[in-house]
């Protein structure tokens, strides 16, 4: 544990009880960017001539599906809160 004299201090006015801040967009509307990512990486890694730039689009568009679905879980959530 660090000594009390070495514990960094936040800058004045710096208020962290709003660290999750309201996204400037709805949740349906990055989970629906999400898909259309996974579905155009897709189509990219099925016609990507070269195996590192299919692995690459692959990789993306299996990225975009797993933020795909935390979306929409978040969403579920969203709606049994409301």
């Amino acid at each position: 544990m660090r000594p009390a004299a070495q514990v960094r201090r936040l800058p004045a006015g710096l208020n962290l009880s709003r660290v999750n801040p309201e996204p400037d967009e709805e949740t349906g509307e990055l989970r629906r960017k999400q898909a259309a990512r996974r579905s155009d990486e897709g189509e990219r890694a099925e016609t990507a001539e070269h195996e590192a730039e299919r692995d690459q689009h692959s990789r993306r568009a299996d990225k975009a599906a797993y933020l795909e679905e935390k979306l929409a879980e978040r969403e579920r959530a969203e709606r049994e809160a409301d």
